[in-house]
C-alpha cells in the first residue's frame, strides 16, 4: 500500500512549501461587459466523482470544496441527526490518517478547513497554498475511501456526545432555541424531509449505533453522490491528473434513490405560543414559499429587504424607530431544494403590558405593511436599494476563490450548471416593482401562515 509512504512525502513537501509560493500572476484585462462568467472545466472520474476546476491565478492559494448531496432531508423519522453526526466523524481520522492529524497536517502546510450541514447537503472545504494541493486531495480521498476502517462504537459514542452537547448549548439552552425546532414541525407534516431539525432529535442521537452510522455512510458517501470543486492558482489538466491519482482507489457506489416529498401546504392560520427562559417576547410569522431559484424566490428576497433590510426598511423604521415597540426585526427567504419558507422575526422591547398584547400590536403593524405591498408596488428607490445590496453581496462573495468554489458547487447542485453566476444575478436585476407586489400577494397571504410566539416564562419570587 503506497498511501502511508506518499503521506510522509506529502507532509514534508507541504511543510517546505509554506512561504515559498510564487508571486501572483497578473490578472487578465477586464472585459467590458455586464455579463458575468466564471470559466470552469468539468470532469467525471472513473469511479463517478464529479470534478469541477476553476483557474484563478491572482493569488497562490486553492480551495478544495466538496459537496456530498446528503443532508438532514435524507434521514428518516426515528433516525434523525445522522448527516450532522457524520460531519463530525469525518474529522476523526481515516484509514491512513490518525485521529487529530487531519487538522495537524493542514495547519503545518498553512491551510485551514471546516464543514457545515444543511437540509439538502453536507459541505466540506479546505483552503491551502496551491503548492500543497496534493495534501488536500490525499486527505479528502482518504476519508471518502477509508473512513469506515477506523469507525468504532467508541468513536461514534464520542462524537454523539459532542453533538448532543451542541444541541443542548445551541438549541435547548439557547434563548428562543426551541422555536427553530418547533416551527418546522408545524409547517411540515411528520413524514416531510424538512419536519425535523438538522441537528436531529436527542432520542434519535441516543439510539444511533455504529452499524446505523456505517450504513448511512455506505449509502450516501459515494463518489457518484459527491461533487468536488477546486478553485484557485491551478491548471485544470494538472488538477484532473492529481484527482485521478488520489481518488483512483476509492470504490464507486450507487446513487441513492430520490427523496419522496409529501405535499406541504398551509390552509389556514396556525397559532402556537411557548414559554422560554427569555426576557423579551418574540413573534415569528412563517409562510411556505417556492424552492430556491424558482419563480418567486428572488422576489421574496427583495420583499425581505424592503421589510427589514436595514434601518430605513419599512418594518424596522416603524417598529424600532417610530413606535419604539420592537428591539430587532429580521425577514428572510430561507431558500432550499424541496421548498422554502419566508420568515419575519420580531423581538419586542421591554414593556409593562402583557407579552401577548405587545406581540399582537406588533403583528398588526406587520399586517399593515404587508397589505400596503399587496395594494401598491414598492417605490423604485426601495427596489433599487435592494438590488444594489444584493449585487454588492454577490460580488463580495466572489472576491475570494473560496466563495466562488462554494457557488460553483451550489449552482451545479441546484441547476446542473456550475457557471450560473450571470443567471443568478440577472434574476434580481430584471425585477420590477409590480413583480414584488405580485410575490407578496401570491406567497404571503394573511390567512395562510404560521403565527408562533415565544413569551418569557413566569418567574417565582422568593
Amino acid at each position: 500500500m503506497l498511501r502511508p509512504l506518499l503521506l510522509s512525502l506529502l507532509i514534508t513537501s507541504a511543510s517546505l512549501a509554506v512561504g515559498q509560493t510564487r508571486p501572483p500572476s497578473p490578472a487578465p484585462p477586464a472585459q467590458k461587459s455586464d455579463a458575468i462568467s466564471v470559466p470552469y472545466k468539468m470532469f467525471t472520474l472513473a469511479n463517478g466523482l464529479t470534478l469541477i476546476v476553476h483557474e484563478d491565478h491572482s493569488v497562490p492559494v486553492v480551495t478544495v470544496n466538496v459537496w456530498y448531496h446528503v443532508g438532514s432531508a435524507n434521514e428518516k423519522p426515528g433516525r434523525t441527526g445522522f448527516a450532522h453526526l457524520f460531519e463530525h466523524l469525518m474529522f476523526e481520522g481515516s484509514g491512513h490518517v490518525k485521529e487529530g492529524d487531519f487538522d495537524n497536517f493542514l495547519e503545518a502546510a498553512g491551510g485551514d478547513n471546516n464543514a457545515s450541514t444543511a437540509n439538502d447537503r453536507t459541505n466540506y472545504y479546505i483552503n491551502i497554498p496551491s503548492s500543497a494541493l496534493d495534501l488536500a486531495l490525499f486527505l479528502e480521498s482518504d476519508r471518502l475511501g477509508y473512513l469506515l476502517d477506523v469507525v468504532t462504537p467508541a468513536m461514534v459514542d464520542g462524537q454523539r456526545d459532542v453533538v448532543k452537547n451542541e444541541r443542548r448549548q445551541g438549541v435547548e439552552n439557547a434563548p428562543y432555541g426551541m422555536a427553530r425546532v418547533r416551527i418546522p414541525e408545524l409547517l411540515y407534516p411528520k413524514n416531510h424531509p424538512y419536519h425535523w431539525p438538522v441537528i436531529g432529535y436527542m432520542e434519535d442521537l441516543t439510539a444511533a449505533t455504529a452499524d446505523d452510522v456505517k450504513e448511512f455512510f455506505r449509502k450516501y458517501y459515494t463518489p457518484q453522490n459527491a461533487t468536488i470543486v477546486i478553485a484557485g492558482d491551478v491548471i485544470a489538466e494538472d488538477v484532473r491528473r492529481k484527482a485521478e491519482h488520489w481518488f483512483a482507489d476509492v470504490k464507486p457506489g450507487k446513487l441513492p434513490e430520490p427523496i419522496e416529498v409529501p405535499p406541504a401546504q398551509l390552509t389556514t392560520v396556525l397559532k402556537e405560543t411557548i414559554t422560554d427562559r427569555v426576557q423579551l417576547p418574540r413573534l415569528y410569522l412563517s409562510w411556505l414559499t417556492p424552492s430556491g431559484y424558482q419563480p418567486g424566490d428572488a422576489e421574496l428576497d427583495v420583499v425581505a429587504d424592503i421589510l427589514a433590510g436595514g434601518k430605513t426598511s419599512r418594518l424596522y423604521k416603524r417598529l424600532v424607530y417610530d413606535m419604539q415597540i420592537a428591539q430587532s426585526v429580521t425577514a428572510g427567504q430561507a431558500s432550499r431544494q424541496l421548498g422554502s419558507e419566508f420568515d419575519i422575526v420580531i423581538t419586542a422591547r421591554p414593556s409593562s403590558d402583557p407579552p401577548e398584547r405587545v406581540l399582537e400590536r406588533i403583528k398588526s403593524v406587520v399586517d399593515e405593511e404587508l397589505e400596503k405591498l399587496r395594494q401598491s408596488p414598492p417605490d423604485e428607490r426601495e427596489l433599487q436599494r435592494s438590488q444594489n445590496q444584493r449585487e454588492a453581496g454577490f460580488f463580495n462573495r466572489m472576491e475570494r476563490v473560496g466563495g466562488k468554489a462554494d457557488l460553483l458547487n451550489a449552482y451545479y447542485f441546484a441547476t446542473g450548471n456550475p457557471d450560473y453566476f450571470n443567471e443568478d444575478l440577472a434574476r434580481y436585476r430584471a425585477l420590477q416593482p409590480n413583480d414584488i407586489q405580485a410575490a407578496v400577494r401570491r406567497w404571503l397571504p394573511g390567512d395562510r401562515r404560521l403565527e408562533f410566539s415565544v413569551v418569557p416564562a413566569a418567574t417565582t419570587k422568593n
